[in-house]
């Protein structure tokens, strides 16, 4: 397996630490990189690593979903129990 998209990962993971304690400008600009550093981290990493990001963030963004589907039936169920209160 070549480790080659190492080298960007670390690359990243020490310009958002960066990004993190710096409170000036240069702080963006590590942002960027950081950025910039996990999406070529990600084109070069072997397809079973892009394969176990891809189910991960598909179980996640489907966790998030049901989540904020709940909250928006508990806030239209309590928008309902207001109307009706209102109609007494």
């Amino acid at each position: 397996m070549h480790i080659g998209f190492l080298i960007p990962l670390l690359t990243a993971l020490f310009s958002g630490y960066l990004f993190k304690k710096i409170t000036n400008e240069i702080a963006y600009l590590a942002g960027a990189v950081a950025v910039f550093c996990i999406l070529l981290s990600l084109i070069l990493a072997p397809w079973e690593i892009q394969l176990f990001v891809l189910i991960i963030v598909l179980v996640v963004t489907k966790k998030l979903l049901q989540q904020n589907e709940s909250k928006m039936n508990f806030e239209q169920t309590d928008r309902n129990h207001k109307e009706i209160r209102e109609k007494r």
